[in-house]
């Protein structure tokens, strides 16, 4: 039966089908051959999303859209622009760097590419890129996202594996920074080569001080978001909305920019965007308690266990598993339909789970930059009007400090751990 559902799962989705709809169907035909009453899909999927932390999702989502409809996004690009223009890549580097600035208040890496690809590529066009290379660079970039807190992909992974969330979200700062510095090094190296264009000078004092003071409120969202979750001053749900209210804040009182069409706007960005979030959760639900009623975890625990003893290559073994599933569903699906049956045999072993769900996450955020689904390829390739191969071919020199970054995770998990350690 296990054989049966796996089967046609994989065979819908190959045949093009949508990802809910290929799961829906085994689930719902596994549900009606066993005799289960039919009221029991509608019950399972409304459990999966009777969940607290889920509730972050959607209010996150609401965060980012509501920067780009105010123009928030536009005032963290010129205050990058001024921190790292000078430096050899130029807006490459002020590429990277906004990217960063920008996760701390999106939480997702489409986000990241759907406020500010524009504004980079634009930009780096106009200043002698190539647009395909600009728009590689900004997939590369946007992986940040959903790493550096608040990430949605970490949330949704605390909630199926019942982890701190807290301590995920605060864990993703070392590897955010670490992925960072990799790929500025990166592009500074093709600048070099490549001989890319760079900010004529340094800015002067009042020009920083300018773009700073223009970008500071915006730049406190994090600060007030991860410094009010260290101090117990709110839990991740709590925090997204605190972050809600202080984005509309700034956007009304010191930008002066948020109309209510805005808000209209962003209203119905985020209604669209959580609904193909959690009915992918909801249905991945179902599917997952199918699973589990099989016994699929505990097969699959007993095989992996067998396989080693040793922490490190189970992880390493697990890791090969993401990277290809990684290419085939998007983050959301492979969180909640894999991580559930890997998890239990690595925590065993004696992988600490904080560490896993940052390796896993940010393998499976490798998926989004990764034919055949590459959901970033197909949203930048649009934003760009570029084709998916040529972007593909420019990712390629980005691909090593991507992978070098999970390297590095693996292999010294004290670099993702001595920050939440701070907070047990």
């Amino acid at each position: 039966m296990t054989l049966l559902l796996l089967g046609t799962f994989t065979l819908l989705f190959v045949f093009g089908w949508p990802v809910v709809i290929a799961v829906m169907l085994p689930a719902i035909a596994y549900v009606l051959w066993n005799d289960f009453p039919l009221e029991l899909v509608g019950q399972r999927m409304v459990y999966a999303l009777d969940s607290f932390p889920l509730v972050a999702v959607p209010i996150f989502i609401f965060v980012g859209s509501l920067m780009n409809q105010s123009g928030i996004t536009e005032r963290i690009y010129t205050f990058s622009s001024a921190c790292v223009g000078r430096i050899h890549g130029g807006l490459a580097q002020v590429n990277i760097f906004a990217s960063l600035v920008f996760s701390g208040m999106s939480g997702a890496a489409l986000a990241d590419i759907g406020g500010l690809g524009r504004i980079e590529v634009k930009a780096m066009t106009a200043h002698g890129f190539k647009k395909e290379f600009a728009s590689a660079l900004t997939c590369a970039s946007a992986i940040v996202g959903p790493i550096f807190p608040p990430s949605i992909p970490l949330i949704i992974y605390g909630s199926v594996t019942n982890v701190s969330i807290v301590q995920l979200l605060v864990a993703g700062i070392v590897p955010a920074l670490i992925c960072v510095a990799l790929l500025m090094i990166t592009v500074a190296i093709l600048a070099w080569k490549r001989d890319f264009p760079r900010a004529e000078r340094w800015p002067t004092r009042k020009e920083l001080s300018e773009s700073l003071l223009s970008a500071l409120p915006a730049l406190l969202t994090p600060i007030l978001m991860i410094g009010g979750m260290l101090l117990g001053w709110f839990t991740p749900t709590e925090a997204a909305s605190v972050t809600v209210a202080y984005v509309i804040f700034i956007s009304v009182f010191i930008y002066r920019s948020l109309t209510w069409q805005h808000l209209l706007a962003s209203a119905y960005e985020t209604v669209k965007s959580t609904a193909a979030i959690l009915v992918i959760v909801s249905a991945a639900a179902l599917f997952g308690w199918i699973l589990a009623v099989e016994g699929v975890p505990q097969a699959a625990a007993s095989e992996l266990l067998s396989l080693s003893k040793d922490p490190l290559v189970l992880l390493l073994i697990v890791n090969v598993l993401l990277l290809i599933v990684g290419m085939f569903l998007d983050s959301t699906t492979a969180t909640l339909l894999v991580i559930p049956i890997i998890a239990a045999p690595l925590h065993a072993a004696g992988v600490d789970p904080v560490h896993l769900g940052i390796v896993a996450i940010f393998n499976l955020m490798l998926g989004l930059f990764t034919p055949p689904m590459g959901l970033a390829l197909f949203l930048i390739a649009d934003i760009a009007k570029v084709s998916i191969r040529s972007v593909l071919k420019e990712m390629l020199p980005l691909y090593i400090p991507l992978v070098g970054t999970l390297i590095v995770l693996i292999l010294f998990p004290e670099l993702t751990l001595w920050l939440p350690k701070m907070m047990r």
